[in-house]
């Protein structure tokens, strides 16, 4: 009988969209806001460049909530293109206000669902 071996998992954070800018700034005042779900009413600031959303342990904002991926999606930020919300090969898909999504722009006010999560986005006026 052959035993088998877990492999290690990888970590979640290994592929962001803007390598080597680590100490790239993102604009102050981003957030998440958790608007149903076991978490409802927690806010979440978004503070770097790359922000992973799941529950497994290497996710920036780690949800203990069974509908959602390890590494379910990411925020992310690039300073010509604002922030953007990126599915991370989720099971259960991404929506960006009722539409799956693998890579959109994000506005203020958006609304992204990821299993039984609902999430609202803040952010910041440009030039505050």
């Amino acid at each position: 009988m052959s035993k088998v071996q877990n492999a290690p998992a990888s970590p979640v954070r290994a592929d962001g969209p803007v390598p080597g800018r680590a100490d790239l700034s993102v604009p102050v005042g981003a957030c998440i806001r958790v608007l149903h779900g076991f978490y409802e009413g927690l806010e979440l600031p978004v503070d770097r460049a790359w922000w992973v959303i799941g529950r497994g342990r290497g996710a920036d904002a780690m949800l203990a909530e069974p509908t959602i991926s390890r590494a379910h999606a990411a925020i992310g930020f690039q300073p010509e293109a604002g922030f953007f919300i990126q599915d991370l090969g989720s099971t259960n898909g991404t929506l960006l206000n009722g539409e799956r999504t693998q890579r959109t722009r994000l506005a203020d006010g958006d609304q992204i669902q990821m299993g039984k999560l609902q999430l609202r986005v803040g952010i910041p006026e440009a030039g505050s």
